[in-house]
């Protein structure tokens, strides 16, 4: 019996392992992003500034372990076996919910998915046990206040973060503007006090409090006279960035890279309760048992979790080492054109989300409303506001995404706002925080204009949609495991750690291939970043010749998959082919939208003259998709039913046909591919003699249909008449699509 227990713990603890590499690959950004956004320095100078603040968080997290031990679960209520099904089935749905999110492109949260899945488990088993024995009240087995206390503080930690954002830096950007840098003799000082001041007191004297290397009377004579020493750091911290400053020392990018310290000391002290903390409180509890329980997993009580965690500081250390590893080596990590910094990007680009009902309602709302307070706002004050906010003179590093003084704000102000929930012992979530703060920060800076906000305003409803629905299905999955697992035992238990080593094989395999679907986006984010209007004109040919090329072999592979489908009868093959079309109408569409963004930034001539076969090209690779759907539905209807197959003599008549089909795209193909169109009008020639061909099959297949009497031939007939036609519009299409990429590749 105590062996399936050490099981159970030992897999515990290797979930831990995996769950610090996973949140810290998906949640590093939320600390990096603006120092990565704003380009402050070297990619390797934030990792390091970031990992010593991982590992200085780490050491000080012990009191958040308190939530995952008694936070939400009364244990004194509660049996060993109880307690170890409760632990288990929260880290099982962790994996299920954190892999199913991930599947889906939605956002979530480490902190609300722990939270809620210990709600859930908790929840079901107190149901159970107040079932079983009426003495028995929520107030007993679940810690209603704590779990509702932590539930508000996430959640409402959304609306403040936001409101914040949007206040403090609107009060940065009134004072310092865009061109920040003809605007700080006498304010850069005290700016830089306010905000060393502000990292300060929350990473030394708050951040301190909980350290075990700081002693007891140290402590006490910190919290006595910690008025002055706030004084004193201000006042010193003024004078230095002011002299800072003098010697031409960019002290924006300190206070960044000071404030990414902070926050990624504040994520590792917040949210490591998420990924140790639930296997910790296991360990403890399989250890009290085996010295206390004499083998009665069923009666022994667990009082022991009902006292404060009391983390050996060695298994802190080994959890910020894996945390900064992580780190280190993870492709996820190193990706920096994440959500937050895309959605708060100052200037248009390619946008990740669409548009939406709602997001358009409350676009014309702000607009409608704003048009109402600027009509009783004088017009002299108007203008200094738009003067102080006039983004023609912005400063950006090269390729940044916001400049220094907004990545500040969003540093300083939401380090500020988690280090608070931490030393409440909230565990607010790092994700929501950070999100929120740079959506407002965004907004306050105008960077949603008109042509994007709606889009902007889709994609933050969209995360926050996210995170709601990441609340329900962890207390949902929770609950239900829960469950299964007590009234299925040990049996059930192994087959969720079952489940869960799938889930991490499956999950690698395609996380790899994501991988290397994302580095097609390369070309893209370098127009992006270029100011030089010649280097994108140069990289969207590239571009456009790079998807105009695939979409051509693309095309010419389903056609010839869809024909395939038929001559086997393979309704696999068929449904296969249906959505790879779907899904490649989808990419066309983000494809255009990119290109579209590029080429508001090549020259202006250009884009005159290159505008309309641009357009043509992109028109000929929708048509291909919808050509190759017309031929499929048919076919796939045909097959599904199990009617007549194909007669040997159609396939024979037709295969001379695929083969000139299968050379003309081969030559069009390589010349979108080189952008290279010499002799391109021969193609076009021989394009129209095997439609001409095409045509006599037509006429030959209609003598056919009237001579045959035989109506079970009807429906393969008919369908065969479809595949001619279609072909000929496939060839059609094909020569549209050469014809204006010689147009707008340079052969006009």
């Amino acid at each position: 019996m105590e062996f399936m227990y050490l099981i159970i713990v030992v897999f515990l603890l290797i979930l831990a392992v995996f769950d610090l590499f996973a949140g810290v690959s998906n949640d590093a950004v939320n600390f990096m992003n603006s120092a990565i956004g704003a380009k402050v320095a070297r990619f390797k100078t934030i990792m390091a500034v970031a990992a010593l603040g991982v590992l200085v968080g780490a050491l000080m997290s012990s009191g958040m372990m308190d939530v995952a031990r008694n936070g939400i679960l009364q244990p004194a209520s509660y049996t060993f076996h109880e307690v170890m099904i409760v632990f288990l089935a929260v880290m099982v749905s962790d994996v299920i919910i954190l892999d199913v999110f991930n599947s889906l492109g939605m956002p979530t949260s480490t902190t609300v998915s722990l939270v809620f899945e210990l709600l859930g488990a908790t929840f079901i088993l107190a149901l159970i046990k107040m079932a079983g024995d009426a003495s028995l009240t929520f107030d007993m087995l679940l810690n209603s206040d704590k779990a509702l206390s932590v539930t508000v503080a996430i959640f409402v930690s959304v609306a403040v973060a936001f409101f914040f954002g949007v206040i403090v830096q609107w009060l940065a950007r009134l004072i310092f503007t865009f061109n920040y840098k003809k605007n700080l003799r006498y304010t850069i000082g005290i700016f830089g006090g306010v905000a060393f001041t502000f990292l300060s007191y929350f990473i030394f004297i708050k951040g301190l409090k909980g350290s075990p290397f700081v002693p007891e009377d140290t402590r006490s004579w910190i919290n006595a006279n910690t008025p002055l020493l706030l004084s004193a750091i201000f006042a010193a911290s003024t004078l230095i960035m002011q002299l800072l400053h003098a010697i031409r020392v960019n002290v924006f990018k300190i206070i960044v890279l000071m404030g990414t310290f902070a926050l990624a000391m504040a994520f590792a002290s917040n949210d490591l309760v998420n990924f140790i903390g639930i296997p910790l409180a296991g360990l403890d509890s399989y250890l009290d048992f085996t010295a206390n329980g004499n083998g009665n997993a069923d009666s022994f009580l667990m009082t022991s979790l009902m006292s404060s965690a009391k983390t050996p500081l060695l298994y802190l250390t080994i959890a910020g080492v894996i945390m900064i590893v992580a780190m280190a080596t993870s492709k996820k990590a190193q990706n920096v054109v994440k959500t937050s910094v895309d959605l708060s990007r100052q200037d248009e680009g390619d946008e990740m989300f669409g548009s939406s009902k709602a997001a358009r309602s409350i676009v014309r709302a702000t607009q409608d409303a704003n048009s109402t307070i600027m009509r009783y706002i004088p017009k002299s004050i108007i203008g200094w506001i738009d003067r102080r906010f006039c983004k023609e003179e912005v400063i950006l590093a090269d390729g940044a995404a916001f400049d220094v003084i907004r990545a500040s704000v969003n540093l300083v102000l939401a380090a500020t706002l988690i280090v608070i929930g931490t030393n409440y012992k909230l565990p607010l979530s790092t994700t929501y925080v950070t999100f929120m703060v740079a959506m407002g920060s965004s907004l306050a800076d105008r960077a949603w204009s008109r042509e994007s906000a709606v889009f902007r305003v889709t994609g933050v409803l969209s995360v926050i949609g996210g995170w709601f629905i990441t609340g329900g299905a962890a207390f949902a999955v929770g609950a239900i495991i829960c469950a299964v697992m007590y009234f299925g035992g040990f049996v059930a238990m192994l087959i969720a750690i079952g489940v869960v080593i799938y889930i991490f094989i499956r999950s690698n395999v395609k996380a790899e291939d994501k991988s290397k679907a994302d580095k097609g986006n390369d070309v893209f984010r370098l127009m992006m970043r270029t100011r030089d209007p010649e280097i994108v004109w140069d990289l969207l040919q590239k571009h456009v010749s790079r998807t105009q090329s695939f979409v051509n072999r693309f095309a010419f592979e389903q056609y010839n998959k869809i024909l395939d489908g038929l001559a086997r009868e393979s309704v696999s093959t068929l449904n296969h082919c249906h959505r790879e079309l779907k899904n490649e109408q989808e990419q066309l569409k983000k494809f255009r939208r990119k290109e579209l963004l590029a080429f508001r930034r090549v020259p202006v001539s250009i884009a005159v003259e290159r505008n309309t076969w641009y357009h043509l090209g992109v028109n000929s690779d929708e048509q291909f998709i919808y050509c190759l759907k017309r031929m499929l539905e048919p076919i796939k209807e045909h097959v599904d039913n199990n009617f007549n197959p194909l007669p040997k003599l159609y396939v024979d008549e037709f295969a001379p046909i695929r083969q000139s089909v299968a050379e003309l795209m081969q030559r069009t193909d390589n010349m979108l591919a080189s952008c290279k169109f010499e002799g391109y009008e021969q193609v076009l020639v021989d394009a129209d003699a095997v439609k001409d061909e095409l045509s006599l099959i037509r006429k030959r297949h209609y003598d056919r249909m009237q001579n045959d009497h035989d109506d079970k031939n009807l429906k393969i007939s008919l369908v065969y008449l479809n595949i001619i036609q279609e072909t000929q519009e496939f060839l059609s299409i094909m020569r549209h699509q050469l014809r204006a990429g010689s147009r707008f590749f340079g052969n006009l």
